[in-house]
């Protein structure tokens, strides 16, 4: 029975976590009003699952993979609330939530694990988790370009201001081309939060297909850990921003440092056991 509360859980993890990402990035207060109780259901029947799962294990603490990862996504969920309960404030959500569906779907699934129809279906599957991580790689992209050129357009029109009376300044003509500042920041914001929904919709394709084979131990691949760090730090580099503020400079170099470990991670992963098994998913 435990099965089918996680399953609940799981999908309602789902729809909070699509919540949380208006509510902390669209500068929307209130957004706390529909995030809230869709992630407090999801906790209590997370709660009530693993309750039930050590229950029918006949032990009080986890033990096995798929009890370790449902009761760590528990914990997360529950420190979260907490947080906000004592803070008032839901930007936490952005990690919390995502992070534990990423973490409950897979043992949702039972032990039977999810089989795809057909080879067709699975491979599918495959074509949407290679895409959706090569778009997040290409918005991180345009985020850091966005950034620098924010940066570059910011000194010239700097220069320009403090340029005395009379005083001969080198024009600048090739970067008349360039947008205004805020329109640049906007879209160094947005492509930052496309890549964030393409990466957790990647990693989430990725785990379904990894699933079907080696089941939840695809989480001891250490490069499969590494995905999951990468995701957490495109949220740490969304939440930094978002709460302070970084443009310019900062923001450039903070763009540039987890675009270059996203290449360093992916790299990794290309030599780890699961990728480089591709044969085994129905890849030819």
């Amino acid at each position: 029975m435990f099965i089918l509360w996680l399953r609940v859980a799981a999908g309602l993890y789902g729809v909070a976590s699509l919540l949380a990402i208006p509510a902390v990035l669209g500068n929307r207060p209130r957004g706390h009003r529909f995030c809230l109780p869709v992630a407090l259901g999801a906790w209590f029947f997370h709660l009530v699952a693993t309750v039930e799962m050590l229950a029918a294990a006949h032990h009080l603490i986890p033990v096995m993979a798929e009890e370790v990862v449902s009761t760590l996504a528990l914990a997360i969920v529950a420190i979260f609330l907490f947080i906000f309960f004592i803070y008032r404030t839901i930007s936490f959500g952005l990690f919390a939530l995502p992070l534990a569906f990423l973490l409950t779907v897979i043992p949702a699934i039972g032990p039977d694990r999810y089989t795809f129809s057909s080879p067709l279906v699975r491979n599918g599957w495959i074509i949407f988790h290679v895409v959706t991580l090569l778009a997040a790689y290409a918005a991180l992209l345009f985020s850091m370009l966005a950034s620098f050129l924010y940066l570059t357009q910011e000194k010239r029109l700097k220069n320009k201001d403090w340029a005395k009376p009379g005083q001969k300044t080198r024009p600048r003509v090739f970067l008349k081309w360039l947008p205004p500042l805020a329109t640049m920041d906007q879209i160094a914001h947005s492509t930052l939060v496309l890549g964030f929904c393409c990466m957790t919709a990647g990693l989430f394709a990725g785990s379904l297909i990894a699933q079907e084979k080696v089941g939840i131990g695809y989480f001891a691949d250490p490069k499969i850990l590494l995905s999951f760090v990468m995701w957490a730090l495109y949220v740490a580099i969304l939440f930094i921003r978002r709460s302070a503020g970084l443009r310019g400079r900062r923001a450039a170099w903070l763009a540039s440092g987890v675009f270059v470990t996203m290449l360093f991670v992916a790299a990794a992963n290309l030599l780890g056991s699961v990728h480089n098994s591709a044969h085994r998913f129905g890849l030819k």
